[in-house]
């Protein structure tokens, strides 16, 4: 079953959303505040990437890698 949690700043504005439940090889898709996707994270390779694939972390398959930072 998929999931969407919504991230928020410290004024409750919307900067990105996680979806969790994909099976395979992708387990997570994280979007920005204009609904594009920044990059995905899985779980069976321990890994993130970005939304152009190149990977970001080798060893942790962290959506907030992915969350910019304002």
């Amino acid at each position: 079953m998929l999931k969407k949690d919504f991230i928020r700043d410290g004024s409750r504005k919307i900067i990105g959303s996680v979806t969790t439940g994909y099976s395979g090889g992708t387990s997570t898709v994280v979007r920005d505040e204009r609904n594009n996707i920044s990059g995905r994270t899985s779980e069976r390779f321990n890994t993130t990437r970005d939304n152009s694939s190149k990977l970001i972390s080798s060893n942790s398959a962290d959506p907030g890698l992915l969350i910019r930072k304002k």
